[in-house]
């Protein structure tokens, strides 16, 4: 990877991963727009590296996390990539689960300020990277969801812990249970996004945001967010390994084969013929 100084604005291109430094805000940009911006396990591994780039660049003030296009920021997992690489080798996702839950710590914890940019679908893992970061300005095409009881998985990379923290148990309950999204304006109204515009504003109030986090003491600024962190430090640290080893154990579960299977073949889970076979 060639060097970005600080005022750069040209990006750098790693496969499916973007960096970009431009007067000392960092934008790491997921590069799957076919895919809908969803990450597979080598996109989560070159994630990872630019966050801890990011993070460790003493002439960035501010990290940006969003998605190439608009028609999604992130919508999880490639469950393609789960039907064909983890189903048949569910010790193999334990390695994966490491990986996502080494993302989320980064972003959760990278010493100043995050801003999840939405410019679209902000689904499952992707609404977990979202409520990772510190500040979110959404769209106002978006729609944020969580799919995990929809697929044959859990949401508890993030969803569990932190959405009953966010917007409050009835409406944690509601996202995870029924998988159905929510607009752009009920996340506002929710407290799950901190400004909503329309796309063609998105990047002016970002910056804005940006500009006036720069303007802040960045050490003081730092011990915030750590502080800040403390009841989500509790949810997620009490579950995460618990989570981690039960998605593992539960890949080989029929409801993980049905569901991911069902998801690429494009049709209605059979939920009622998995009841009958359990």
């Amino acid at each position: 990877m060639t060097e970005i100084t600080q005022g750069s604005s040209e990006a750098e291109v790693a496969d499916d991963i973007l960096y970009e430094v431009h007067d000392r805000v960092a934008t790491v940009t997921l590069n799957r727009p076919n895919a809908y911006n969803a990450y597979t396990t080598e996109t989560l591994q070159r994630f990872h590296v630019a966050l801890r780039r990011a993070m460790w660049d003493n002439e960035v003030g501010v990290v940006v996390i969003t998605g190439s296009g608009r028609k999604a920021f992130c919508t999880g997992g490639d469950v393609k990539e789960y039907e064909e690489r983890y189903v048949a080798s569910p010790a193999e996702f334990w390695k994966y689960m490491v990986l996502f839950q080494d993302c989320i710590d980064t972003i959760r914890n990278m010493g100043k300020p995050t801003i999840a940019r939405l410019n679209g679908m902000t689904v499952g893992g992707g609404n977990e990277m979202n409520m990772a970061c510190d500040l979110a300005v959404a769209a106002d095409h978006v729609t944020i969801r969580q799919v995990g009881a929809k697929v044959g998985s859990v949401a508890a990379g993030g969803a569990t812990q932190w959405l009953p923290i966010i917007i409050g148990d009835r409406r944690a309950r509601e996202m995870l249970y029924l998988c159905e999204p929510i607009s752009a304006q009920q996340a506002l109204e929710w407290g799950l996004v901190n400004r909503v515009v329309p796309f063609e504003e998105l990047d002016a109030c970002v910056r804005d945001l940006c500009d006036k986090l720069l303007d802040k003491f960045p050490a003081c600024l730092s011990y915030t967010q750590c502080q800040v962190n403390y009841w989500k430090d509790q949810a997620w640290s009490a579950t995460i390994g618990h989570a981690r080893e039960w998605l593992t154990m539960h890949f080989a579960h029929p409801e993980t084969a049905e569901g991911m299977k069902a998801f690429v073949e494009k049709r209605a889970p059979d939920y009622a013929g998995i009841r009958k076979r359990k």
